[in-house]
């Protein structure tokens, strides 16, 4: 599965808020032209951050994360950086 795809499929869960890059935008996948924040893509590892939906239950969402992407023949770390604020997503969600 390529990083825009897995990008995609995370962003779709309800307990994900947002894909986070990392304190230094180190969670990325560079490809020509752009970059997609909060996948890293290795031979060895995926790494994906996100921005958790309040109210979060980290381990959880780390499960559901491995699990939407199903095996990708090497270990899945989920790294959540940060918890969206309530009354915040809240007032996203009415202007869609």
């Amino acid at each position: 599965m390529d990083a825009d795809r897995l990008a995609a499929v995370v962003s779709a869960l309800p307990g994900v808020a947002g894909l986070h890059g990392g304190r230094f935008g180190e969670i990325s996948t560079f490809l020509p032209g752009r970059r997609i924040r909060g996948v890293r893509v290795r031979d060895d590892l995926v790494t994906i951050g996100v921005v958790a939906r309040d109210p979060a239950a980290v381990p959880r969402l780390g499960d559901e994360v491995r699990a939407a992407l199903g095996p990708l023949g090497r270990p899945v770390d989920v790294w959540v950086g940060d918890v969206a604020d309530p009354a915040a997503t809240s007032r996203e969600e009415k202007k869609s």
